[in-house]
């Protein structure tokens, strides 16, 4: 039980009906998880009102209401507390009920359109290897040292989000590490946590279909450096063109990677494999096991972010070289004397980056053969420009089925095949049932040649029609290509 009095501070309250000296059991956006005196909070939401659920939610025993507009009907035994905003208030609402658990810890928080979940998942893996308890909210899963919690959303809500982080902190962590995507900025989800930093990594086309313009996604990114304290570093990403823009109004210290100019921080590639790349960061030379150009990146970021926590420079370059790569991205083998490669890309930028990064380790003879499709009731925009960008950079294409969702997969493949010309058109096939897709890719490969399948990475799903049905892009390669090597 806490006292209603302290979980309200800091909320910008309008106005007051009922007594504030009592006691909450639970906090609750959902009337159908009230309990016995629950503070219940009246959202809205892009699909339902919560204030049109108040009613059910004080049936059900809630004595606490808060709301930005008040219903008519009052009732005798409630507490109204009527604010501006309640998705904003539930985030202060959730940490004041929690005991503050993010300004107990240190939360560095990542955002940028690719590569938000390796970086955070690498560095979770770089602590724990040095030996520090340490949290993780991402989108694969949430973890607490290497206990998993699934994922559900891209950042979990705000009631769910200092559970995590209180429970963390009873587990001992010292940090925690946490995607911040640009939906959890805009829907108010990380109102109330207190950052001990923010990473920026890219951002590129992408979830306009939620944003609607660019510019609505840039700000969206922008406003959480926005509201970094002063006691708090802002890392970005120099190289994106919109990577200074996170810095300018922030009162954070401001710090900058990069590999093509002058940085605080700077990586230069030295040699770039199939099996790994030899880098120099800031003067010093390490072996990493990631591929690419892109991962390069990443292992920039990650060094980075951990310099400006504190950590020695060389403890944090020796655990780097001891890093395995993230489930699903740019995840190669080799067998049958070809190379398969899984990758998460499902955006034009990370695709490209992708297949940019095969063409940069690749010998002339060896051929590209790419699977990839777009996911159904998303940003229908990126379609034909997923398409053509595969068509461009690949020797053979295969168009085929991702999540298709609510949407005809065929519908879906009209819209990428847009994007192809005549030329394209001939090097492609059209094969909507993704495992005959892969089957097919591996059959067409010869000696040599590089499989890559795009889109679905680490996910062990396709969702069909509000089913989700197992699905492994990785599973269904080494089933093509059973003698790995």
């Amino acid at each position: 039980m806490k006292k209603l009095t302290d979980i309200l501070k800091g909320i910008e309250i309008r106005k007051v009906i009922g007594n504030t000296d009592c006691s909450v059991s639970m906090l609750a956006f959902d009337s159908r998880a009230v309990e016995p005196q629950s503070l219940f909070v009246a959202q809205r939401g892009t699909l339902s009102d919560g204030h049109n659920f108040i009613e059910m939610a004080i049936e059900k025993g809630a004595q606490t209401i808060v709301c930005e507009t008040l219903p008519e009907k009052l009732s005798e035994n409630c507490t109204y507390v009527q604010v501006e905003n309640s998705s904003e208030a539930l985030g202060i609402l959730a940490s004041n009920f929690f005991g503050k658990p993010s300004s107990r810890l240190k939360l560095i928080g990542i955002t940028g359109t690719n590569g938000k979940t390796t970086t955070v998942t690498l560095l979770h893996q770089l602590f724990l290897n040095l030996g520090y308890s340490v949290g993780l909210l991402s989108t694969i899963v949430n973890k607490i040292n290497e206990k998993e919690i699934p994922a559900t959303h891209t950042t979990p809500d705000a009631i769910q989000l200092n559970s995590l982080l209180a429970q963390m902190l009873e587990a001992g962590c010292e940090y925690c590490f946490m995607e911040v995507s640009s939906h959890a900025v805009v829907q108010k989800r990380i109102a109330g946590l207190s950052f001990a930093g923010g990473l920026f990594s890219n951002i590129t086309h992408d979830h306009l279909d939620f944003h609607e313009t660019f510019d609505n996604y840039l700000k969206a990114k922008k406003e959480f450096f926005d509201h970094l304290p002063k006691t708090a570093f802002a890392l970005t990403n120099k190289d994106d063109r919109n990577g200074m823009v996170m810095l300018q109004n922030t009162k954070a210290k401001k710090y900058t990677y990069s590999l093509q100019s002058l940085a605080d921080f700077h990586c230069r590639i030295m040699e770039n494999t199939f099996l790994g790349l030899q880098m120099n960061l800031n003067g010093k030379e390490v072996w990493a096991r990631l591929v690419g150009k892109f991962n390069a990146y990443n292992l920039l970021a990650i060094y980075s972010a951990a310099v400006l926590c504190g950590l020695d420079a060389e403890q944090v370059l020796t655990a780097i070289s001891n890093l395995p790569a993230a489930e699903g991205r740019f995840d190669a083998f080799q067998a049958q004397g070809k190379t398969a490669i899984v990758d998460y890309a499902h955006t034009p930028d990370a695709l490209k980056n992708t297949l940019q990064t095969i063409h940069e380790i690749r010998s002339p003879e060896q051929k590209i053969i790419t699977v990839v499709g777009c996911g159904g009731n998303r940003d229908k925009t990126k379609r034909p420009i997923m398409a053509q960008l595969a068509a461009s950079l690949s020797d053979k294409l295969i168009l085929t089925s991702d999540n298709p969702r609510n949407e005809e997969p065929e519908d879906i493949l009209d819209q990428m095949e847009k994007g192809l010309d005549f030329q394209q058109k001939q090097k492609s096939l059209r094969i909507s049932n993704r495992r005959e897709a892969i089957k097919t890719a591996c059959l067409l490969a010869q000696q040599g040649d590089i499989i890559l399948v795009a889109g679905k990475g680490h996910e062990k799903y396709q969702e069909i029609k509000g089913i989700k049905h197992h699905f492994d892009d990785k599973e269904e390669l080494l089933n093509c290509l059973p003698e790995q090597k």
